[in-house]
């Protein structure tokens, strides 16, 4: 049996070693190492494959984030939504800019915002929202954005784990997440279902002034050479990275399709068991399996961590520690929070490998030692 990695990026890469060793040639070969038509070529096919009108390519989902707070013109003090189950990057580019996190529940089975909860969190300095579609599951978008409407906010859709996603309204239409809100932010972390070799982030919107103003912001503030009109930063996706992603979009889909059936297997492994809920589907969602997680009843999960490390056997537990208990959030009040469900599950999960290149005996030797632990 080969061994185990939470992500197998470097079997993956093998696959298309020569379409992307080829691909990476032709940028060392222009010497244009910067911006360029690979960059805007990689936008536009991101673009289409997502179905927004325009990708702004950027330096890491991070700075994706912080620079869609910034073209949105959010000032210090003004709120943002934002689930504290999520990763850290999420509520600290609101911090940066010194707006008010403010954090909201999620929903115990999607592990997405719960849509109550942040109606309730709404105050005249709310913002904007930013919902994460966490582990490849998608948030409530519909009744987010209906929300948002009747309180005239902005929502920006954390999709860094989602990428690939297809989110169904109740009319039947679909619309890959990212594009659903105001503006989406995505990264190309190497992990990603869509990852680089090396970081990588992008912005989608369809509003084009608002394209205008998300490309200026991340070109130091200028749209035309050396005249700037607001402040802005530097954050740009290179062209080698370009190179390589565009290669890797064409095989999205499939990915996708590999994670989903890692996904299936597993379900049926652990079918029938008490002690092990395994991920949720809600309609709405088609889950693209950035993470495949396990809430454990009565199981010691941090046992459960160390006796699959021990067996060789990789697992993540994401996240221990929700977001308004870091100490980094102490000063924006974040220890004031009672999210009862957030931090039940902080306790209960545990994620398993999960990614293209899993086959059926590793996966057959994950579960056989998970249900020998537990029981």
């Amino acid at each position: 049996m080969r061994p185990l990695q939470m992500v197998d990026t470097k079997t993956q890469y093998l696959k298309i070693k020569k379409e992307v060793d080829a691909a990476v040639l032709s940028v060392m070969e222009s010497s244009q190492f910067i911006g360029g038509k690979v960059v805007n070529d990689f936008a536009a096919s991101l673009a289409e494959y997502n179905g927004v009108k325009h990708v702004i390519p950027c330096a890491n989902g991070t700075d994706a984030l912080q620079i869609s707070m910034m073209a949105l013109d959010l000032k210090p003090g003004d709120e943002v939504i934002t689930p504290s189950f999520t990763y850290i990057a999420t509520v600290e580019a609101a911090a940066l800019l010194r707006l008010q996190p403010v954090f909201t529940e999620v929903d115990r089975q999607t592990f997405c915002m719960d849509v109550e909860a942040l109606e309730k969190a709404i105050t005249p300095k709310t913002k904007a929202i930013i919902p994460v579609h966490l582990y490849g599951h998608a948030a409530p978008m519909e009744k987010i954005m209906a929300i948002a409407k009747k309180y005239d906010l902005f929502v920006i859709e954390d999709n860094a784990q989602a990428i690939g996603c297809d989110y169904t309204f109740s009319d039947g239409s679909t619309l890959k997440t990212g594009s659903i809100g105001h503006i989406g932010c995505t990264s190309f972390y190497p992990s990603k279902n869509l990852g680089a070799f090396g970081d990588g982030g992008a912005i989608f919107t369809n509003d084009d002034a608002l394209a205008e103003q998300l490309k200026m912001i991340a070109a130091h503030g200028q749209n035309k050479r050396y005249y700037h009109e607001v402040v802005g930063c530097n954050s740009r996706l290179d062209a080698i990275q370009a190179a390589i992603l565009n290669i890797k979009l064409q095989h999205l889909d499939e990915y996708i399709a590999a994670r989903r059936k890692a996904a299936d297997f597993y379900d049926k492994a652990f079918e029938g068991q008490q002690k092990i809920t395994t991920p949720f589907r809600n309609s709405y969602s088609k889950h693209v399996f950035h993470q495949y997680t396990l809430i454990l009843n009565g199981v010691d999960r941090d046992g459960l961590n160390k006796y699959l490390s021990e067996k060789g056997i990789p697992s993540m537990i994401y996240y221990p520690v929700p977001c308004h208990k870091q100490k980094m959030f102490d000063a924006f009040g974040g220890k004031n929070y009672e999210l009862p469900v957030t931090d039940w599950l902080t306790e209960r999960v545990i994620s398993l490998p999960i990614h293209t290149e899993l086959d059926e005996e590793q996966q057959t030797f994950i579960a056989s030692e998970i249900l020998n632990y537990i029981n």
